[in-house]
C-alpha cells in the first residue's frame, strides 16, 4: 500500500463549494417568489400551518425539478414511456441532487397486491422455496399466486430457412389458485340487485349504478344483441335466453352501426366491479357491490391465494403460505434459523429486508396483508424499506410527514432512521408538524404566515432555538402542551363490544362510553383500527370518517365534492330562468375552447407537456354567454373564485342568501378551511386539507356516533386546538365521538381513554388501560401513560 509523504493541506477544490440547494423565485401554487438556501447533507424540516406552501416548495418545486432533469438524461425513446413533467414555476434552482420521494400516496389497491409483492420479499421467498421446498414443484413462478398454470399443445410454424411445421406442447406451472384466481376470496352475486325481472330491458330493468339510461352503450349492447327480446320481461325469458343473458361468451355484435362486444351479465359485472378493490371504489359503487355481492374466503385455498401444489411444498414443515401468514418479526427469526450454504446470499438478502420491517416499526405486519388496507403512514414506511440498506450517498431523500400514524414511542425510532440516512452523507428534506421530529432538525424552514393566499412566504430559516425565539405561528405554538382535563363528561350510555377478534384482537370485551369524547390509542399495530372499524360497524347511527384518500380529478373542487354547487346552480338557474346545467363547467356551460378545464393542455410527446390558460374564457372555465347571467350581482366564475369565508358571508345574508349553501360553508369554516377558494382543484389540496374536507362533508350526515381515524393527520400545532374545539361542539350537541389517535393533545382532552397493547401484532390486541386521562397519567403503567405524562409535564 502506497504511503503519502506530502503532509500539506490540499488546495480547496471548486467542487467542494456546492454545499447548498438554492431556490430563487418559486411561484408554484400559492408560493410568492420564495427564495431559500437549503444546506446539503443535513436534515432540514419544513413546517408551517396546513396549506402554507410546504408541499409546493418541497415536492412540487425541488423534488419535481430533480425528477424532471433526471428524466431528461434518458434517450427520447425511453422518455416516451415515462411521465411527462413540466418545469416548475421558479427562476433559479441550483445544487440539486437525485431526489428519492417517499410520500404518503396509498399503495396500489389491486386485490392481488400485498405487502410481500410491493417490497420484493415475496419474490425472494419464491426463489427460496423453488430451491429448498420439498416436494419440488417447479421454478419460482410455481409459488406465485399471480401466475396461473398454463397447458397448450398444437402445431407451430417456424419461419426460418425451410419453413417447418412441428408439433409442440407448452406447460407452465403457476401458483395461482384456480378457484379464486389469486384473490383469496370468492364472490356470489345476488341477481335481484342487478335487475328487476318484472321489467323488460326497454323498460329499464337494470338497477346497476350507471346502467339505467336507455342511451347508455352497455344497455344498448344487451337490448340490440339479438340474443334476448328487449320488450319481454326478464322473468319470461326461455332457458336459452337466460343463459345467453347471464353467462354468454364474448362475441362481436353491431349496435347502431358500431361493432361492440356482447358478454353475459355475470362475467361483465365480475370484470367491471369485482376485479377492483372494494375500498378504492366510489361510495355509491361500493354500496352497490356490498348489496349485490357476498365475499367469502375461497374454500379451495382457504384464503392463501395459492394452488394445492404450492401449499404442499414445504421447508421444515412450513409452506410458502404459512411463511407469508407469519408476523414478519417471526418470519425474520425463521429465516435466520435456516442453515443452507447453497442459498446463503439469498437468505442474507431476505433476512435483511425482513429485519428492515422490524426496525422501521412494521414487524407486526404479515407479507400476505393486502397493500390497499395499509394506512398512509404504514404505506410510507413500507416504501422506506428499500432505502434503508442502500449504499447510495449524496442523494436527496424527501419525506412527507413520516410520523403520521405513529405512537410517540415509535416516533423516536423514526427519528433515528432519518438521522441515519443523513449521517450516510445524504440530504434529508422532511415536511413535518410534530415537535418531536422538528427538534432533531439541523435546519428549519417555516412557511406561512397563514394558509392558502395568506401563506406562501418564508417566515423563518434557522435552528430550533431560533424558531422557539421567533415570532412565527410555529414558534409561538412549538412548546404548547395541552393540560389534562380536570373534569370529564359523564357517559349517557355504553356501546358494548364483546369477543372482538378482528386481525390481532384477542377476544376483546370493552364498553365504549356514549355521549363523551373517547380516544382509542396504543402503539402502531396494537389493534386500534381493528377494534373501532371491525367492531363498530357503520350503520344508520354511526358515521365513520377514515383515512381513505379523496378521489377526484383536476376538475373536482371543494364546491363539487361537498355538494355545495348544487343549490348554487339551482339559485342561478331560478334567478335567470335557465337550466342549472349551464352553470356547470363539466356540462352545458363549459367553455368550448378548453372543455371547462380553464387551461389547455399541449402534449409534446416525450417532452414535458404544457398547460396554458385558455384564451377563450381566460381561465374562467365557462362560456361567455353563461357569465352574463348573474345572481346577487355575481357571475358563477366570481362565486367559484370566492374563499369559503367570503362565500359564507355572501350566501348567509341579503340578496345572495341560500340556506342550503350556507350550511355547507359553515361546516367548511368549522373545520378550519375558511381560506380555501371554492373552485380550487382537489389535486392541489394538502393531505391535512383533504382530511378536513372529508370531515366537513360527513358532518352533514345524521348519526349518534362519529368514528374518526386520526383527524390530526397533517394538522399544524395551531390547528389542533381548533380541532379540539370542533370535537367539543360535536359532543356537546349530543353526538358521541370515538377517535383513533396518537396525538397527546387529543388524549389529554379526552373524557375516556381506551389503550391497546402492550405491543404490536401478536404482542398487542389486548386492552391495557381503560379510564380517564388523569388516571392514565397518574398510573404510568403503559407506554402511552409514560409519554402522556412526559407531554403534560406531570
Amino acid at each position: 500500500m502506497a504511503t503519502r509523504t506530502d503532509t500539506r493541506a490540499p488546495a480547496p477544490q471548486a467542487s467542494d463549494s456546492h454545499d447548498l440547494i438554492r431556490v430563487h423565485g418559486a411561484r408554484v401554487n400559492n408560493l410568492k417568489d420564495v427564495s431559500v438556501e437549503i444546506p446539503k447533507r443535513r436534515l432540514t424540516v419544513f413546517t408551517g400551518v396546513s396549506g402554507s406552501g410546504k408541499s409546493s416548495l418541497v415536492f412540487s418545486t425541488i423534488a419535481a425539478e430533480s425528477q424532471r432533469m433526471i428524466n431528461e438524461t434518458y434517450s427520447a425513446f425511453v422518455q416516451g414511456f415515462m411521465p411527462t413533467l413540466a418545469r416548475p414555476e421558479v427562476d433559479v434552482l441550483e445544487g440539486l441532487t437525485t431526489a428519492i420521494i417517499v410520500d404518503q400516496q396509498r399503495l396500489g389497491a389491486d386485490p392481488r397486491s400485498t405487502v410481500g409483492t410491493v417490497t420484493d420479499a415475496n419474490a425472494m421467498l419464491r426463489i427460496l422455496f423453488s430451491r429448498l421446498g420439498e416436494p419440488h414443484i417447479g421454478p419460482p413462478g410455481a409459488y406465485a399466486f399471480n401466475v396461473p398454470s398454463v397447458r397448450a399443445s398444437g402445431a407451430i410454424t417456424v419461419e426460418r430457412g425451410n419453413k417447418k411445421t412441428v408439433k409442440a406442447t407448452f406447460d407452465r406451472t403457476g401458483g395461482m389458485c384456480p378457484r379464486c384466481e389469486g384473490r383469496g376470496t370468492v364472490s356470489d352475486i345476488d341477481l335481484t340487485q342487478l335487475y328487476d325481472d318484472s321489467k323488460s330491458l326497454s323498460e329499464g330493468a337494470f338497477t346497476i349504478p350507471g346502467w339505467k339510461s336507455d342511451s347508455q352503450w352497455t344497455v344498448q349492447v344487451y337490448a340490440q344483441s339479438g340474443f334476448v327480446d328487449p320488450d319481454k320481461p326478464i322473468r319470461r325469458y326461455t332457458r336459452k335466453e337466460l343463459q345467453d343473458f347471464l353467462y354468454g361468451e364474448p362475441v362481436k355484435v353491431k349496435v347502431n352501426g358500431v361493432n361492440l362486444t356482447y358478454e353475459g351479465l355475470i362475467p361483465k359485472i365480475q370484470k367491471s366491479f369485482l376485479s377492483k378493490d372494494k375500498e378504492a371504489m366510489q361510495p355509491h359503487i361500493r354500496a352497490f357491490v356490498e348489496r349485490a355481492v357476498t365475499f367469502t374466503t375461497c374454500p379451495e385455498c382457504e384464503g392463501t391465494r395459492l394452488s394445492e401444489g404450492a401449499r404442499s411444498s414445504k421447508i421444515d414443515r412450513v409452506s410458502i403460505a404459512d411463511a407469508c401468514a407469519m408476523q414478519i418479526s417471526d418470519l425474520a427469526a425463521w429465516v435466520r434459523g435456516l442453515d443452507e450454504p447453497s442459498v446463503a446470499p439469498l437468505l442474507t438478502a431476505l433476512g435483511g429486508t425482513l429485519d428492515s420491517f422490524v426496525e422501521i416499526g412494521l414487524g407486526y405486519l404479515s407479507l400476505d396483508r393486502p397493500s390497499g388496507t395499509l394506512s398512509g403512514g404504514e404505506a410510507q414506511r413500507v416504501k422506506m424499506i428499500r432505502h434503508l440498506g442502500s449504499s447510495l450517498t449524496d442523494v436527496t431523500y424527501v419525506f412527507d410527514e413520516p410520523t403520521i400514524g405513529l405512537h410517540p414511542h415509535d416516533i423516536q425510532r423514526m427519528n433515528g432512521l432519518l438521522l441515519r440516512l443523513r449521517d450516510k452523507g445524504n440530504t434529508v428534506l422532511v415536511v413535518e408538524h410534530k415537535p418531536e421530529t422538528i427538534v432533531i432538525a439541523d435546519h428549519i424552514v417555516d412557511l406561512g404566515p397563514g394558509a392558502g393566499t395568506a401563506g406562501g412566504t418564508v417566515c423563518f430559516e434557522g435552528t430550533v432555538e431560533g424558531l422557539r425565539a421567533g415570532d412565527t405561528v410555529t414558534g409561538r405554538h412549538f412548546d404548547d402542551r395541552a393540560a389534562v382535563k380536570k373534569t370529564v363528561r359523564e357517559p349517557t350510555g355504553v356501546l358494548e363490544i364483546r369477543g372482538a377478534h378482528t386481525h390481532n384482537l384477542r377476544d376483546v370485551d370493552v364498553d365504549v362510553p356514549l355521549g363523551v369524547l373517547t380516544v382509542v390509542t396504543g402503539v402502531a399495530g396494537s389493534g386500534k383500527s381493528s377494534l373501532v372499524h371491525g367492531s363498530i360497524p357503520p350503520g344508520e347511527n354511526v358515521v365513520s370518517v377514515d383515512q381513505g384518500a379523496i378521489r377526484g380529478s383536476r376538475r373536482s373542487n371543494p364546491a363539487t365534492y361537498t355538494g355545495l354547487l348544487d343549490p348554487i346552480r339551482k339559485a342561478f338557474a331560478k334567478a335567470n330562468d335557465v337550466k342549472p346545467a349551464l352553470f356547470s363547467a363539466n356540462s352545458e356551460g363549459a367553455c368550448p375552447g378548453c372543455n371547462g378545464a380553464g387551461v389547455v393542455y399541449s402534449d409534446l410527446a416525450m417532452m414535458a407537456g404544457v398547460a396554458s390558460t385558455c384564451d377563450e374564457c381566460e381561465g374562467k372555465r365557462f362560456q361567455s354567454a353563461v357569465l352574463e347571467y348573474r345572481f346577487a350581482g355575481r357571475d358563477i366564475s366570481e362565486v367559484l373564485a370566492m374563499s369559503v369565508t367570503e362565500a359564507e358571508e355572501f350566501f348567509g345574508t341579503g340578496e345572495g342568501r341560500i340556506p342550503a349553501a350556507h350550511r355547507v360553508l359553515r361546516r367548511l369554516s368549522d373545520v378550519g378551511l375558511g381560506y380555501l377558494s371554492l373552485g380550487q382543484p382537489l389535486t392541489t389540496l394538502s393531505g391535512g386539507e383533504r382530511q378536513r374536507l372529508k370531515l366537513a362533508t360527513h358532518m352533514a350526515e345524521k348519526g349518534g356516533v362519529y368514528v374518526l381515524d386520526e383527524p390530526t393527520a397533517g394538522l399544524h400545532l395551531a390547528d389542533v386546538q381548533q380541532l379540539l374545539g370542533l370535537l367539543d361542539r360535536i359532543v356537546d350537541s349530543g353526538t358521541s365521538v370515538v377517535v383513533v389517535e396518537h396525538h397527546q393533545a387529543v388524549m389529554a382532552h379526552a373524557d375516556w381513554i381506551i389503550d391497546l397493547g402492550p405491543g404490536a401484532g401478536h404482542d398487542g390486541g389486548r386492552i391495557v388501560f381503560e379510564g380517564t386521562p388523569a388516571d392514565l397519567v397518574a398510573g404510568r403503567a403503559t407506554l402511552t401513560g409514560e409519554h402522556l405524562a412526559a407531554y403534560v409535564g406531570a
